[in-house]
């Protein structure tokens, strides 16, 4: 990196005559330098030709660091944490139908496969409702929005304990598919707000591997769960739903409490960065690419995204990934009961290897 843009002295300066000229790709490399770009905990964006800003030079780089990290701590561990008991909530119902589900609510008792119509069902509202409830979120802030879907869904994810038939699992799938719908994108639009494209793919990986590590123990949890079975008359596979709603609920609460909104409505939250560090992110975004405040909302300007094909052959990969993923998630524990004969344990805890081999991989490969 560094003899990519340092000045090769061979090139021998500008003409004596010539006006001190100072090429702006070479600056842009000496200012990376300046502020170590190579360091492998905190990698400072590059900063426009011209002079340093007075709010990013009044910290010292271990002071940038700091702040960075104090971000780091709030959010996205925050937002890892809510995105594993969402990516529990929307596929714990693989744990509880190989736990009785599919029995009790007679999931064979005619020709329409009701565990694919119940697991299907949920994806209609939750592709639907993404694009406006980012323009809702934007609207209200990122802390009340978050925190209250969550709690919402923590509800929906209790009541899911309480069902007498498929259909009434059918229509809270909707319910949960609208509540979450929100969420993913609304997890990444925050965090993509508070740091430069650059330090951003760490981040990303950690909330990823958060959720992985959720994933890989879901199972576990789940199989523990069931061993509530006749406690206040119910069946094992509804304590699964019934306590990760609760917990669910829990967190949305913490949620609320810990996280943060925008860089630019950021001022003044409670026990995190003073109003001249807050001040130091947004000029850090700002050299990286002047949006750290939104502008008015312009439905046209909104919809014009829509016609750049880089969005669509990135949805195509990002889809094509989750066809596995949601593959594994909802089919794996009945393949693995139902097609190869594993007892309810064994398919419980061996959901585990796949995710976890995930997560580790996803997080090199960010390195």
């Amino acid at each position: 990196m560094k003899g990519l843009f340092s000045r090769n002295k061979e090139d021998g300066g500008t003409d004596a005559a010539a006006p001190e000229v100072v090429d702006k790709h070479e600056k842009a490399g000496s200012d990376m330098e300046k502020t170590g770009i190579h360091d492998e905990d905190v990698n400072m964006s590059p900063a426009p030709p011209g002079d340093e800003d007075p709010r990013i030079t009044c910290f010292t780089e271990k002071e940038q660091k700091s702040i960075m990290h104090r971000v780091d701590r709030r959010l996205v561990l925050t937002l890892g944490a809510m995105y594993c008991i969402s990516l529990m909530d929307r596929t714990n119902l693989s744990a509880a139908n190989i736990a009785g589900m599919n029995v009790d609510l007679e999931f064979k008792a005619t020709g329409i496969d009701r565990y694919s119509v119940i697991t299907l069902i949920f994806f209609i509202p939750y592709v639907i409702c993404q694009p406006p409830a980012t323009v809702i979120m934007r609207k209200i802030g990122p802390r009340i929005f978050l925190a209250a879907i969550t709690i919402l869904w923590g509800g929906i994810m209790i009541a899911f304990g309480f069902v007498s038939n498929w259909t009434e699992m059918v229509g809270l799938r909707i319910i949960l598919g609208v509540l979450e719908a929100g969420f993913f994108p609304g997890c990444v639009y925050l965090m993509s707000t508070w740091y430069s494209r650059f330090d951003l793919q760490k981040r990303y990986a950690g909330f990823y591997l958060i959720g992985s590590g959720a994933s890989a123990f879901a199972g576990i949890l789940a199989y523990g769960l069931m061993q509530m079975h006749g406690l206040a008359g119910l069946e094992g596979w509804r304590w699964i739903f019934i306590m990760e709603g609760i917990l669910t609920c829990v967190l949305g609460v913490i949620g609320y409490l810990l996280l943060v909104d925008f860089p630019d409505q950021a001022k003044g939250a409670r026990g995190f960065l003073s109003d001249k560090q807050v001040d130091y992110v947004i000029a850090r975004i700002e050299q990286d690419r002047a949006d750290s405040v939104a502008p008015a909302f312009n439905i046209g300007q909104y919809l014009r995204h829509a016609g750049d094909l880089k969005v669509w052959g990135f949805a195509s990969l990002f889809g094509l990934c989750t066809t596995t993923s949601y593959a594994i998630a909802y089919f794996l524990p009945v393949i693995l009961m139902f097609g190869m004969g594993f007892d309810v344990a064994k398919a419980q805890c061996l959901v585990a290897p796949p995710y976890a081999a995930a997560g580790l991989f996803m997080y090199i490969q960010a390195m």
